[in-house]
């Protein structure tokens, strides 16, 4: 019988591309250096992992010393920029093998980085990428769709992570909403 050692892996959130892109809030849950670090998103989700499908328009082997690929995905709001290198041995492999343009699906940690002058990018470390199929990215979009959905209808909610959302972002419900009415017509229009 397995022992049970409490391990718990964080739910990967379903986001479409430019809401990562507006997310720069990040917080730390404790205090020592392995405490979970989360970013707060402008709809208010607290994401330690996030699962996106799009499709890999670009990549690039930026290492020097050994294999780190980048990539851009891209979905029907914009692009996600990932990485994986050698700690991320299998998705980097896909990456390596892929000949864009094709559909991948990700699951990865956020990561964000500030420039000289102030701006914050948001990337993702691959931890799995797969290559999929047209209607496994139609799924995702529905998907990603109807959690934007819940997570804006919750956005007046009083738990701290979406108060914390509400106060740094003024997120504005409206656009959100269009950019999900948007994204499904993509998927209708096919």
């Amino acid at each position: 019988m397995a022992e049970n050692t409490g391990f718990v892996r964080e739910i990967a959130h379903r986001i479409f591309a430019a809401e990562f892109k507006e997310s720069n809030l990040q917080v730390k849950e404790g205090s020592d250096q392995y405490s979970p670090q989360y970013l707060i998103t402008p709809t208010g989700a607290k994401v330690n992992r996030v699962f996106i499908v799009g499709t890999l328009t670009e990549k690039e082997d930026v290492g020097s010393e050994a294999e780190f690929w980048r990539g851009r995905i891209v979905d029907p709001t914009g692009a996600f920029f990932v990485s994986a290198g050698q700690y991320q041995p299998e998705a980097a492999q896909v990456l390596a093998r892929t000949t864009p343009p094709e559909f991948v699906a990700v699951i990865g940690k956020p990561s964000t980085y500030t420039t000289k002058d102030g701006n914050i990018l948001t990337s993702i470390r691959a931890e799995s990428m797969h290559v999929v199929d047209a209607a496994t990215r139609d799924r995702w979009v529905v998907d990603a769709a109807n959690h934007t959905t819940k997570r804006l209808e919750k956005l007046y909610g009083n738990e701290p992570h979406i108060m914390k959302a509400r106060l740094h972002y003024s997120t504005n419900v409206e656009a959100y909403r269009l950019m999900v009415a948007q994204a499904l017509e993509t998927v209708r229009a096919r």
